[in-house]
C-alpha cells in the first residue's frame, strides 16, 4: 500500500549550488589547533632532563586534548550551517575522527605528564598517580570526566557500535557533556600555560563558553521552539511493505520550516514508549505547509514500535537537517539510486528535481519495494521510467559494476547521482560509479550510519 500524497511538478529551473563552506571550516579548526601549539611554544622555557621532555610533551598534548574536546562538542552542537550547508554525514565523520585523535592525546597527556612527574620527584609513577588524582585541584573531578570519555570512545568504536543498541550507544554519547565540563576545570587551575596568563585564561573561557552556547541555542532552545511553534502530531501511520511503514506528521505552518526534499528530522515519538530516543529519519515526500511523511523500516526496537503508533500520538522533532538536496546539482541531468529503505529521500527528491532524472532502485524482491506505486506514478509524470535491480530467482545480486551502469545509462558520466543505502552499498557503488567516470564532485550521498 502507498500513502495518497499531493503530487508536485517538479520546477523548471533549480537555484544555483551554493559552495560548500566545508574547506573554510577545516581552515578554522586547523588554525585553533596552530594557536594552541603556539600557545605552548611561547610558554615553554629551556627543556632539561628527561623529566622536562616527558612534562613538556604531556603539556602540549593535554593543550591539544582540551581543544579538540571543545571541537568535539561543537560539532554535535548540530548548527544548521554544519548540518545543511556541508552535510551531516561528513560533520560526523569529522566527529568521529576527532574523538579518535581525543582519545589518543588523552591518552598521551596522562602518560606522559604522569611519567614526568615521577622522574622529575623520583617516585614509583602508580604514587604518583594516586597523589595527582587525589591531592592536585580539580584533578578527581577529571579523572572521572577521563573515564567518561574512555567510556564513549570504546562504545563509539565500529566493532562495538555493531552489538550495542542505538538507544544504549546515544545515552552513554550524551555523556561526553559530562565529561568535558568535569575535565574542563583542572585545565586552568594546573595548566601551565594559563597560569598568570589573562589573555589565554579568556580565550580558553570563549571557547568552552561559546560551544556551550552553540549546544544551549541548537540543541536545547530552537527544538522547543520549533515543537511549541508547529505541535506536530502523528496523522497516520500505513503499511508499505513488509516491515516498512510509513507515518505522516499534521503540525502548523511548517512551510515556515524551510524543510527540503531529501532533508531528514531527528524524531523523538512521545507513546508507544518511543520518548527516550531521537532517530533520524528522511522525508519520503516533499513537505506541505500541514504534513510531513517519513517511511521507516523495522531494523530495531524503535523503528519496529513506529508501526504501532496510534493517531494523534505527540512528535518532538528536530530539523530538518542534511544535504542530500537539490543545491548539489551540477549539471542538468541526474541519477538518484535507492537500496532498501534508502529509497525515502531519493523518492522526494524524484518528484522535485528538475531536468532529466532517472532512477535505479535495488532491492531484494518485488515485495521489498516500498513506495513503488509513487515512484511508477512520478515517472509516468515526467516521461521516465524506474529501473529496478532486484535479486534473480537463486536468490543472486544484480551486476551493479561499472559496466553495467554505462550499459543502462550511457551517459552516466554527465550525471549527478545520488546514493541513499546501506553503507556497504554506497562504498561499493561509489567505487563502481568512479570506475565509471562520474566525477567525484558529481557524486553526492548522505549515510547516519558513522
Amino acid at each position: 500500500m502507498t500513502t495518497v500524497y499531493e503530487r508536485r511538478a517538479a520546477p523548471a529551473v533549480a537555484p544555483p549550488a551554493p559552495r560548500s563552506p566545508a574547506g573554510a571550516v577545516l581552515a578554522v579548526l586547523w588554525a585553533g589547533a596552530a594557536a594552541v601549539v603556539g600557545l605552548w611554544w611561547a610558554d615553554t622555557g629551556t627543556v632539561v632532563g628527561a623529566a622536562g621532555w616527558l612534562t613538556g610533551a604531556g603539556r602540549i598534548a593535554g593543550l591539544l586534548c582540551g581543544y579538540l574536546c571543545a571541537v568535539l562538542v561543537g560539532l554535535m552542537a548540530r548548527v544548521p550551517l554544519l548540518e545543511r550547508r556541508i552535510g551531516s554525514d561528513r560533520v560526523a565523520r569529522w566527529h568521529a575522527m576527532a574523538g579518535r585523535y581525543t582519545v589518543c592525546l588523552l591518552v598521551a597527556h596522562i602518560v606522559l605528564i604522569l611519567l614526568g612527574y615521577a622522574a622529575q620527584d623520583r617516585a614509583s609513577v602508580w604514587h604518583e598517580t594516586v597523589t595527582v588524582v587525589l591531592d592536585y585541584p580539580d584533578m578527581l573531578k577529571a579523572a572521572f570526566g577521563t573515564l567518561i570519555l574512555f567510556a564513549v570512545g570504546v562504545t563509539s568504536a565500529r566493532a562495538a557500535r555493531r552489538r550495542l543498541s542505538y538507544e544504549f550507544w546515544y545515552y552513554v554519547h550524551l555523556l561526553t557533556y559530562a565529561a568535558v565540563f568535569l575535565a574542563f576545570f583542572h585545565q586552568l587551575t594546573l595548566g601551565e600555560d594559563f597560569s598568570g596568563h589573562t589573555a589565554a585564561t579568556a580565550a580558553w573561557y570563549v571557547l568552552y563558553l561559546g560551544v556551550a552556547a552553540l549546544v544551549l541555542w541548537f540543541r536545547v532552545l530552537a527544538p522547543v521552539r520549533l515543537n511549541r511553534r508547529h505541535r506536530l502530531r502523528v496523522e497516520s501511520v500505513h503499511r508499505e511493505a513488509p516491515g516498512v511503514f510509513s507515518v505522516v506528521v499534521r503540525g502548523r505552518r511548517l512551510d515556515e520550516l524551510g524543510a527540503r526534499a531529501g532533508q531528514f528530522f531527528r524524531w523523538r515519538f512521545l507513546g508507544q514508549g518511543l520518548g527516550w530516543t531521537s532517530t533520524p529519519y528522511s522525508l519520503s515526500a516533499p513537505p506541505r505547509p500541514d504534513l510531513m511523511r517519513i517511511t521507516v523500516k523495522a531494523l530495531g526496537g524503535h523503528s519496529a514500535a513506529v508501526a504501532l503508533l496510534r493517531p494523534g500520538t505527540r512528535v518532538w522533532a528536530e530539523g530538518p537537517y542534511g544535504s542530500l538536496t537539490g543545491d548539489r546539482r551540477t549539471v542538468s541531468r541526474s541519477l538518484l539510486i535507492g537500496a532498501g529503505v534508502g529509497v525515502t529521500p531519493l523518492r522526494a527528491l524524484f518528484e522535485t528535481l528538475p531536468g532529466d532524472v532517472a532512477f535505479l532502485y535495488r532491492a531484494r524482491t518485488v515485495e521489498d519495494l516500498a513506495l513503488g506505486g509513487e515512484l511508477e506514478a512520478i515517472a509516468r509524470r515526467r516521461g521516465t521510467a524506474v529501473r529496478y535491480a532486484l535479486n534473480g530467482p537463486d536468490g543472486r545480486r544484480p551486476d551493479l559494476s561499472a559496466a553495467a551502469l554505462r550499459a543502462a545509462f550511457p551517459d552516466i558520466a554527465e550525471r549527478d547521482v545520488y546514493i541513499c543505502g546501506p553503507e556497504g552499498f554506497a562504498r561499493e557503488l561509489y567505487e563502481a560509479l568512479r570506475t565509471a567516470g562520474v566525477p567525484d564532485r558529481r557524486i553526492h550521498h548522505e549515510s547516519f550510519e558513522l
